[in-house]
């Protein structure tokens, strides 16, 4: 079959490699319809995250069950499913606990060797482990573009807003306008928030932002804390950083309020200054690390499902397996929001 490999940073190729076998009684082989090209997957093209050369890369993945083993209950062969961008097993104490993004036998798609080395999803065909945990079935209706987000982008947007404990009229503030922050407006809409302000430098993330109802700041033309300040009187309820950076982080802590709340998303790496007595002497609470997107996909499909979190319009580039090489070039270029490949 026909998958995107990496090669060395700023390289993908696709190239013939092996069909996926069943290895274990809970697993799946999923025909893939459609796959996403993700912010987290210019980690691996950059070389950031090590998968070794050939390695299958991409995570995110609508497709047809083609076979399953005899302990698959929740899916059957012939059915359309989505799959979620990590794997968990169920049983150990993180998962007990709900905890599915924390599980001990966690696996990632297409993230190499340190995640678990589960070849990933741009691919023909991919193998599903714990598919009772990590497929859902594509409500009816429901187009391939959308339900592409349920478990990943809007996953994620919406677990920065329920970790941060958004309320109804809380005002919230978002830094990074890709498509995880973009789905994190429209969580905190559906939440409902009060008053939401959306950072970005990029003149089309800010207008589409707008059009999600959210007030669009330019991180550099305008001034973003002293707008969020005077507009709320204090400082944000809860600040989204979903750059994964220590300079935005260092923004989010300054622009919410005294006793708010930072809610880290973006994918952090390595070292950085954030301006920790500032955050403590504001009482702030900072949570971070990596969307618990088992936990919230089925409440994300119903809410796409019932139109209140729509992630079509993010959807900008529509290209085939083949054109992967130029799909990354695009996308690392920030010449699209988001890029969806299929066979």
């Amino acid at each position: 079959m026909h998958a995107v490999t990496f090669q060395a940073p700023g390289e993908v190729a696709v190239e013939q490699v092996a069909e996926p076998v069943l290895q274990a009684r809970d697993d799946v082989i999923v025909r893939v319809e459609a796959s996403g090209i993700c912010g987290s997957d210019l980690h691996i093209y950059h070389g950031r995250v090590p998968v070794g050369k050939g390695f299958t890369i991409g995570h995110e993945f609508v497709g047809t069950v083609t076979d399953a083993g005899d302990a698959v209950e929740r899916v059957a062969v012939g059915d359309r499913v989505l799959g979620t961008f990590v794997t968990a097993c169920a049983t150990c104490t993180p998962c007990i606990r709900g905890d599915y993004h924390r599980c001990s036998h966690g696996r990632t798609f297409g993230h190499g060797p340190n995640l678990g080395d589960l070849q990933g999803a741009q691919a023909e065909q991919l193998l599903v482990p714990h598919a009772n945990l990590t497929l859902r079935r594509v409500p009816e209706g429901m187009s391939t573009d959308v339900a592409l987000f349920a478990g990943d982008v809007m996953g994620t947007g919406y677990h920065s807003i329920a970790h941060a404990g958004v309320r109804a009229g809380d005002t919230v503030a978002v830094l990074g306008l890709g498509p995880v922050g973009l789905c994190a407006i429209q969580a905190a809409k559906a939440s409902g928030a009060a008053q939401i302000f959306a950072i970005d430098t990029v003149a089309d993330r800010l207008a589409m932002a707008e059009r999600f109802g959210a007030t669009p700041l330019h991180l550099t033309d305008d001034d973003p804390k002293g707008a969020v300040r005077r507009a709320t009187g204090g400082g944000a309820d809860v600040t989204v950083d979903a750059v994964g950076d220590p300079g935005p982080l260092a923004l989010a802590v300054s622009l919410t309020r005294d006793a708010g709340v930072v809610s880290g998303i973006g994918a952090y790496a390595g070292k950085g200054e954030v301006p920790l007595g500032l955050a403590w002497l504001k009482g702030l609470q900072l949570r971070l690390g990596l969307a618990n997107v088992i936990a919230h996909v089925d409440r994300v499909l119903a809410l796409m499902q019932a139109g209140i979190l729509d992630p079509a319009p993010l959807v900008t580039h529509h290209m085939t397996l083949a054109d992967a090489p130029e799909a990354y070039r695009v996308y690392d270029a920030r010449e699209a929001l988001k890029i969806v490949l299929t066979p």
